[in-house]
């Protein structure tokens, strides 16, 4: 192993506090270490609450930016938007088919056009990636956003399901309520850590790179459009 690669080993469990190669101090042989003080200079919340108008008002900012659709609405008006939205859309069949994950509010898809299919997806039950791809779209729910990013985070809860259902159908409903909104990325890290064993997906608008030529080309690795239904409190 190379001295640089052991000396950043060696402080990484000096950090943590954990026994290891370079954490013993010296004098101090068969003691515990102590963990080293990591330095946390940087912003640890932003100047507005969780769930603030400003908060808002910038979070809508930067999902535009991002070219991301933004439905600002009430609780009751999200079954309707929700139906509008995928109105004239279909699958590759031609067939009207949305997925959901199993925890999903049925209310939410309860006003979808006549001869729409609703596909279930669970941990127990999930749809091959042939399936996904055959939906029009996808309708889920929220852990947390971030304004000053204009990110997005689902956890995998049932209301927000598997990762792959967000990310293999072209269109992405996304249901936030205005009390996820947190304004910077340590005050959302903290609301995730309450989990950490669950699996993260961090969404700043539909997919896109620039990694040919610097041309912006959407839907490469992921959904091509991003609606965010923002439900007010």
């Amino acid at each position: 192993m190379s001295d640089a690669r052991t000396e950043v080993l060696a402080r990484v469990r000096a950090a943590l506090g954990q026994p290891g190669t370079g954490t013993t101090p010296a004098g101090k042989v068969g003691t515990a270490p102590r963990p080293e003080p990591v330095p946390r200079a940087y912003r640890a919340a932003g100047e507005h609450a969780v769930g603030s108008a400003e908060v808002l008002e910038q979070l809508v900012d930067r999902l535009v930016d991002y070219k991301a659709h933004v439905h600002e609405v009430t609780a009751a008006d999200v079954p309707a938007t929700v139906a509008t939205l995928v109105t004239g859309l279909s699958g590759p069949d031609g067939a009207p088919r949305v997925v959901a994950p199993d925890g999903l509010d049925d209310a939410w898809l309860a006003a979808l056009p006549a001869g729409t299919e609703v596909v279930r997806d669970s941990r127990e039950h999930p749809l091959a990636a042939t399936d996904l791809d055959a939906v029009a779209a996808v309708v889920t729910a929220a852990r947390v956003a971030i304004s000053e990013t204009g990110t997005i985070v689902l956890d995998g809860e049932p209301d927000q399901g598997r990762r792959a259902i967000s990310l293999v159908p072209d269109v992405h409903l996304c249901v936030v309520r205005a009390d996820q909104a947190a304004q910077t990325v340590p005050e959302a890290v903290r609301l995730l850590g309450a989990h950490p064993d669950r699996p993260l997906t961090w969404i700043s608008g539909p997919s896109a790179t620039s990694d040919i030529e610097l041309d912006r080309v959407e839907g490469v690795h992921g959904p091509r459009t991003l609606h965010v239904l923002l439900v007010a409190g």
